[in-house]
């Protein structure tokens, strides 16, 4: 078996040419993030800013691990196992396995044994770990600025709202609320039918397809949100705000956390010979993706329903008209977040299923046997196709405006600055408070009032940052 040339063996002129390849496409790529987040900052993009911190951070955290291969490859490598042991749940079958020219451990075969893992099938993984990340970045940030173009186009109804509001007197108002209201109503609730759970889910399930927000939805959404977190401004721009927290979103989305490791684990492990477990996980990023849609289309049809009887509390009615009422219960478990949590897995599944194809292509070719045969290769990628723009271009956006129906405001609805000083202001009358804890009785009731306030304000904006 011809062996590869070593470092000491290859001409020094290819070392420092690979080297200074190398070493420029780095630099240019950390100025290039560099630049940009100078640009971000220039135009006051702080959520866009500091998502591009996180893939610094990302790139960070693979560089840790490219270092640790790199250091623990002997290691690794010789590491000496029986060969019957080796020989289990193999991703291609043992005949079909070509033999590498690479030069590997020697004193296995002399055992008896093989290494637990060949210095080329560490390096290829060392490369797949690298794809993966970036394909994942790319596609999450491919997501986020489709499905924002989508959210962008309902500017002018945010527009329309606010100079109807501007030309209009209190009364007209308050006409024309209840006018669009009724619209929603009817739009969403107004079939009887409609109202049986068959009935209302599966046209939530259909409508994700087409027309997934109306102007009717928006503004009905909108109002609902304003009556309930911002009553004395019926001016307040919604649609800054939700593409506010859309931008907030994405920091949080870009990244890879401990628990999508752990996922990729356990796809490496399933990946055996003959049992297609890509092909079947392939379908569990887009179901998921089919039932969250639905779910948020039927929180709109449950919102209208709601509005259409009229209940507050469930008995009392209201004699006024229709209101759209936000409420932690509409979503899973009481929690909105957890539908943020549910695209960022599927965006990370989806990117795993595409990043392995491109590089088992690149790294083994379309004939190998990780490959799969054609049936089972032609849907996969149909499917990361499918989910890729369904997520853009109508998941994104109903959560966008859906997720905002929810008890709590995001903060988001402030500016960086105001939130910051909203956080320094509660510690402070925190701080003061402690400090004339020992005064007298009355003032001690007055500081223990201002010190419960700054309490629960802290508390309010710590739930925000969560949500």
């Amino acid at each position: 078996m011809p062996e590869e040339a070593t470092l000491e063996h290859t001409p020094t002129w290819v070392v420092a040419a690979i080297c200074t390849v190398i070493v420029a496409i780095s630099l240019a790529v950390e100025r290039l993030l560099h630049y940009l987040g100078k640009f971000l900052k220039h135009k006051g993009q702080n959520a866009l800013f500091s998502a591009l911190q996180k893939i610094k951070e990302e790139l960070m955290l693979l560089g840790f691990i490219s270092l640790l291969l790199t250091v623990s490859q002997g290691l690794i490598s010789n590491i000496c196992v029986p060969k019957m042991v080796s020989s289990r749940m193999l991703p291609c079958k043992e005949e079909a396995i070509k033999p590498s020219n690479a030069v590997g451990n020697e004193s296995c075969p002399k055992e008896g044994k093989v290494p637990l893992l060949s210095l080329e099938a560490l390096h290829q993984l060392h490369i797949f770990i690298f794809v993966l990340a970036v394909v994942h970045v790319v596609f999450c940030a491919t997501t986020m600025v489709l499905g924002g173009a989508k959210i962008k186009r309902w500017k002018h109804w945010e527009v329309a709202i606010q100079n109807e509001i501007a030309n209009s007197r209190g009364t007209e108002t308050n006409l024309m609320h209840r006018e669009h209201h009724t619209i929603f109503v009817q739009n969403r609730a107004g079939n009887f039918w409609r109202r049986a759970a068959v009935v209302s889910w599966t046209i939530a399930f259909l409508k994700q397809f087409y027309s997934s927000v109306s102007k009717s939805d928006y503004r009905a959404l909108r109002a609902g949100f304003i009556m309930k977190h911002c009553r004395s401004n019926p001016k307040f721009d919604f649609h800054k705000y939700m593409m506010r927290t859309l931008e907030d979103d994405f920091k949080k989305v870009v990244g890879i956390s401990w628990y999508l490791w752990l996922f990729v684990v356990i796809f490496l492990l399933l990946n055996v010979d003959g049992w297609h477990a890509y092909f079947w996980l392939s379908f569990l990023p887009l179901i998921l993706l089919l039932i969250v849609g639905a779910k948020l289309e039927h929180i709109i049809t449950k919102i209208a329903q709601d509005a259409a009887e009229g209940i507050i509390n469930e008995r009392e009615r209201v004699q006024e008209g229709p209101h759209v009422r936000p409420s932690d219960d509409h979503f899973w478990f009481g929690k909105p977040g957890i539908v943020l949590y549910l695209i960022h897995f599927i965006l990370f599944q989806n990117s795993f299923e595409i990043a392995f194809f491109f590089w088992i292509w690149t790294t083994y070719g379309f004939d190998s046997c990780i490959m799969e045969s054609v049936p089972y290769l032609i849907p996969r990628l149909v499917m990361g196709v499918l989910i890729q723009v369904l997520c853009s271009y109508s998941t994104l956006p109903l959560y966008a405006l859906v997720t905002q129906m929810g008890d709590m405001f995001k903060k988001s609805i402030f500016d960086e600055h105001t939130t910051e000083s909203l956080h320094g202001w509660a510690r402070g009358i925190k701080k003061k408070t402690k400090m004339r804890s020992q005064s007298s009785s009355l003032l001690g009731l007055t500081s223990q009032r201002k010190e419960s306030f700054s309490s629960g304000l802290e508390i309010q904006l710590a739930r925000m940052e969560s949500a």
